[in-house]
């Protein structure tokens, strides 16, 4: 940020009483660019995390950090990790943006491993190790038994119709940018169409749970201090937080590395299920179907940005390799439809 960015950025923080009043602003970036950015702050002795869009703020971002600040406000009193709230603004004269200032957090991100190495002791001792992979999983099991009406998230989203509307909602949003045949995606869509859950109660969920959008405290044993990057929060079927982390969890027989974590070590995912199902209270009996739903879903998600790389619109070079995967997903959603016994 700028010196003036930062002069309003104080201006504002003494107005709505956050910590620090009257000391200089020092702001630090931590991480985004293209996707939402998040800052350090410091005033004196108080250091602060302020996340907002980047700086061309993409259609619907502000209201998408609204959102995100209205969640975190209704975990407060509730046992689900997560960065508690200090403020808001939506006045885009401050910084050009919406954007909310959040506690730091005092951890580590998976997203920090070298070469999917894991931190000390996690990196040799594989017990530990363990306690990550259940400590992911209790923290959507908690997430899960969140009362959203009694929170005050009446309204966030629509959950009736939850899994009538998924199939058609997702291809109709693969309509306005698809520029290639994905094999394998139909057949998945016309299974989902046709095995619905035969229970759904309706509940609080991220909406993209993985490692990546974790942190744990340091130390062993492991604990799940917080739960981050909430954009894509709602209200629907929570059992699709589940169905995120089992679609990439590797067999028993083949635990090697998998994109950006060591997954050496880590229980089989049947121990993680039965580990949610004891937390939560939620049957995991249809998890197939979950599984295939979050395939279907991430194909569709990520071939949205390997068609802006396709027409020269972005230039990440991670977004390059989105090609093979989102081919790789459909393949494997649709394999698993043919096989389930649901």
């Amino acid at each position: 940020m700028n010196a003036d960015a930062i002069a309003r950025l104080g201006a504002w923080m003494d107005l709505v009483g956050l910590p620090g009043r009257g000391e200089p602003v020092e702001s630090t970036f931590i991480s985004g660019g293209a996707s939402n950015e998040l800052y350090e702050i410091r005033r004196g002795e108080h250091r602060m995390a302020l996340r907002r869009p980047p700086a061309k703020v993409p259609e619907g971002r502000n209201e998408t950090m609204l959102r995100e600040h209205r969640v975190l406000a209704a975990l407060a009193d509730t046992d689900v990790p997560h960065p508690r709230v200090l403020g808001v603004c939506d006045d885009h004269d401050v910084l050009g943006a919406s954007f909310y200032v959040m506690e730091l957090v005092d951890g580590w991100s998976p997203m920090q491993l070298e070469g999917g190495r894991w931190p000390a002791p996690f990196d040799t001792d594989l017990d530990s190790r363990r306690g990550l992979a259940f400590e992911l999983v209790e923290g959507i099991a908690r997430l899960a038994r969140v009362d959203w009406r009694a929170v005050g998230l009446e309204g966030f989203g629509r959950p009736d119709g939850f899994h009538e509307r998924q199939v058609d909602r997702w291809l109709a949003h693969l309509a306005a940018f698809r520029f290639r045949d994905i094999p394998g995606l139909d057949v998945a869509a016309d299974w989902l169409r046709a095995h619905k859950p035969s229970h759904y109660e309706p509940g609080l969920l991220h909406g993209d749970y993985q490692f990546a959008n974790v942190m744990f405290r340091h130390g062993a044993p492991a604990r799940l201090a917080a739960i981050v990057d909430w954009e894509m929060a709602t209200v629907g079927d929570p059992l699709l937080d589940l169905g995120w982390v089992a679609m990439g969890w590797p067999d028993a027989d083949d635990p090697e590395p998998n994109g950006y974590v060591d997954y050496r070590g880590m229980p089989r995912l049947g121990e993680l299920l039965d580990h949610y199902r004891e937390v939560s209270g939620r049957s995991t009996e249809e998890i197939d179907y979950y599984v295939i739903l979050a395939r279907f879903k991430m194909a569709v998600v990520l071939e949205g940005g390997y068609a802006r790389v396709v027409k020269g619109q972005a230039d990440n070079p991670k977004m390059q390799a989105f090609g093979d995967v989102v081919l790789d997903m459909a393949a494997k959603a649709a394999e698993l439809s043919r096989t389930t016994a649901l």
